[in-house]
């Protein structure tokens, strides 16, 4: 007798909230505060969030230079800060939420983000992405104060198998390609962007982030949920314009720049398979990656011939 095997499934469709929130410069309780604030709004929200985008340094600002040693924190105190705003909250459906920090690690800084499952009875933290490319021109210069992360990983979640960018990391297109071979559907990229370039309608660097996550999403048929922070931090402006576009390439929400917002999607896992069929570069990729990484390991020797 011959058994048919069942149809594998994927996920059932979700809701995502992306907050871009404007955070008050090294203040963690008060920020810490806004962030249980939003929690509690998401949850209201008929249906809820299953899953919340919070952005780069988004419980300390981002432009705190010499300030980053006094601000960060260890992953582990963030998550038991949320779990205690949670359930001061009343929050009773659990959610998943992602958070910018400064993480304070082994005798080391780094620009974090961690990936945490936040319930009632039973909370984890199931992922820390360390921004791996550490911006050092123009207004930056991050390598001064922070360690930049060495990998890139993907992790399940209950929506499908994620992974975590932080800001500069998308401007690199192999780290999206790497997060999508290691098996990521869904790419949760929080960002502090500083407005640069005013001549055109749309402001230069926010029409390149565009750019940069529409490429990612459609090369790799993967959702990106993309969280901004705004405001102005040493007088700079950070510009917002959160996104959250599906497997096809399709911006399907979009937040206003320069001001608070709480942008809200709902995506269908299934979305992703659709769109891999119609669209296989991430296969062609897989079938040719012994090649690729030939390639790779070809130019690490070139540069240490170089050096």
């Amino acid at each position: 007798m011959q058994v048919k095997q069942p149809l594998r499934s994927s996920p059932a469709p979700f809701r995502v909230a992306a907050a871009q929130i404007r955070p008050k410069k090294a203040d963690y309780p008060a920020n810490l505060e806004r962030v249980t604030e939003v929690l509690a709004q998401a949850s209201a929200l008929d249906p809820p969030a299953d899953v919340v985008v919070f952005p780069e340094t988004a419980v300390t600002g981002y432009f705190l230079e010499g300030g980053v040693g006094e601000a960060a924190v260890p992953a582990e105190q963030l998550h038991a800060d949320l779990v205690r705003g949670f359930v001061a909250a009343g929050i009773e459906r659990p959610m998943d939420v992602v958070v910018g920090f400064y993480e304070a690690a082994a005798g080391h800084l780094y620009n974090s983000a961690m990936y945490c499952e936040l319930s009632p009875g039973n909370s984890r933290i199931a992922h820390v992405h360390r921004k791996f490319f550490l911006p050092t021109y123009g207004v930056f210069d991050e390598g001064r104060f922070v360690r930049r992360g060495r990998t890139f990983g993907a992790f399940p979640t209950r929506f499908g198998k994620a992974a975590v960018l932080i800001c500069e990391d998308v401007w690199h297109s192999i780290s999206t390609t790497i997060v999508a071979l290691r098996g990521a559907q869904l790419v949760y990229l929080v960002t502090a962007s500083p407005g640069r370039g005013f001549s055109g309608e749309v402001i230069g660097n926010l029409a390149k982030y565009r750019q940069l996550v529409v490429s990612a999403a459609e090369e790799h048929s993967v959702f990106v949920f993309n969280a901004s922070l705004v405001g102005f931090e040493g007088g700079k402006g950070l510009i917002g314009g959160s996104m959250i576009v599906n497997p096809l390439g399709q911006v399907i929400a979009e937040a206003p720049t320069t001001e608070e917002a709480l942008l809200v999607a709902d995506c269908d896992p299934s979305d992703i398979e659709t769109a891999r069929l119609n669209s296989p570069l991430l296969a062609d990729l897989r079938s040719a990656l012994g090649d690729v990484v030939a390639e790779m390991d070809t130019l690490v020797e070139d540069a240490a011939d170089a050096s």
